[in-house]
């Protein structure tokens, strides 16, 4: 067996333990969680400073856009960081960017990080996800914004996905954001994921909301560039959340990515709507792409469960949870340490379905442990346990 403490254990299923000992079997499983060491031999006790936290939940990421770090220039607005995106993600060869991906797995498990909710347009992470020690589930992420070709598209998805189930690596359908998939499309991922969870990009930005409230703004500009006539639009007054949610639900996990620009009224139309809800913040992508972060606090009044994501290496210069809470727990200083670390990890865990896993330090379970430094209520990834 294996004895291990430290300062503070933030076990996330209890309150936060002054010197307790997690006790291992050989294989890394958790027998006990003890709040003192008292009978047990101190010479068998790994001894650390700081705070032991399960091992974190990454709710949203893009690996498959790890070769186009540095590429995108910051704070243009979502519709000009698309326009790069689409016009970068395939400059690259084959080699570079298997080496990214690789790269970038290998970061996150750096980071202290043992699960993530990962997009995927193409298979291009099969192979690195099926050799990794990263619980993946990967959500093939279908666009479509024309009803005619919902269909197509939606069998598209079902054979990409059939290239992850291949490899034993769990994958649903997801859509891409609202803006981008027809409410066709929306119904036909939502029968199908009927019990599954699945993500949507939500309001990421001003110009979401003026698109499906007035019909003008800067999407009208991006889909003129890529040569899209959208006729059969036409704006439903409302803002995006409310305009498709009601479309998308259904009685397992939805996870609403960056809401960067929800508002009370949409807040408590889609808790109404739905109890499945997670509400996942990315704020260094938000800040890199809007110079904007979510409001966190009205998320947290209006008791939402909440998921921290890092979004990818094209809108982030690292994949690290305790960056992203960190810039949370700076901006909104009525956030707690441990609040925060619960959505890092068991609500995140909540969102995937892996809670009888990961999430928190519980008997039986197999988290992974982090050790991490906080210096005043900033946190750092120091060593990772197991």
């Amino acid at each position: 067996m294996r004895f291990i403490t430290a300062d503070t254990i933030y076990s996330i299923s209890q309150n936060p333990i002054n010197n307790g000992v997690i006790v291992l079997d050989e294989v890394g499983q958790i027998l006990d969680v003890l709040h003192s060491d008292e009978g047990l031999e101190k010479t068998n006790i790994e001894k650390h400073k700081g705070i032991i936290s399960p091992g974190f939940v990454n709710a949203h990421c893009h690996l498959e856009l790890s070769h186009l770090k540095g590429l995108i220039p910051e704070k243009t607005g979502i519709v000009d960081f698309a326009g790069h995106v689409i016009g970068k993600r395939n400059a690259i060869s084959d080699e570079l960017k298997q080496e990214a991906i690789r790269l970038a797995d290998e970061e996150i498990q750096r980071n202290g990080i043992v699960a993530v909710g990962d997009i995927s347009n193409d298979d291009s992470t099969v192979e690195v996800k099926s050799k990794s020690r990263i619980q993946y589930h990967t959500f093939i992420e279908l666009i479509g914004f024309n009803p005619l070709n919902a269909q197509k598209i939606y069998e598209t998805g079902i054979e990409l996905r059939k290239k992850y189930w291949d490899k034993n690596l769990i994958a649903t359908l997801a859509p891409h954001a609202s803006y981008s998939v027809s409410l066709e499309l929306m119904n036909l991922i939502a029968k199908e994921n009927d019990g599954k969870s699945t993500t949507i990009h939500n309001q990421e930005s001003k110009t979401e909301n003026e698109f499906f409230e007035k019909g003008t703004g800067d999407f009208i500009k991006l889909y003129e560039s890529l040569g899209l006539k959208i006729d059969y639009f036409k704006p439903t007054t409302k803002s995006s959340l409310q305009s498709y949610l009601q479309n998308l639900v259904s009685n397992k996990n939805l996870a609403l990515v960056h809401n960067t620009f929800s508002s009370e009224e949409d807040i408590r139309f889609a808790e109404k709507l739905s109890a499945n809800l997670f509400w996942c913040l990315c704020p260094n992508a938000n800040l890199y792409i809007e110079q904007s972060l979510p409001n966190a606090p009205l998320l947290i009044q209006n008791n939402c469960k909440i998921v921290i994501g890092t979004d990818g290496l094209a809108s982030n210069h690292q994949l690290s949870i305790t960056d992203e809470l960190n810039k949370l727990l700076n901006q909104f200083p009525t956030i707690s340490i441990n609040q925060s670390l619960t959505w890092a990890t068991l609500k995140g865990a909540e969102f995937l379905g892996i809670q009888n896993q990961f999430g928190s330090i519980e008997k039986g379970k197999k988290p992974g442990l982090v050790l991490l430094e906080n210096e005043g209520k900033l946190l750092s990834v120091s060593k990772i346990l197991q």
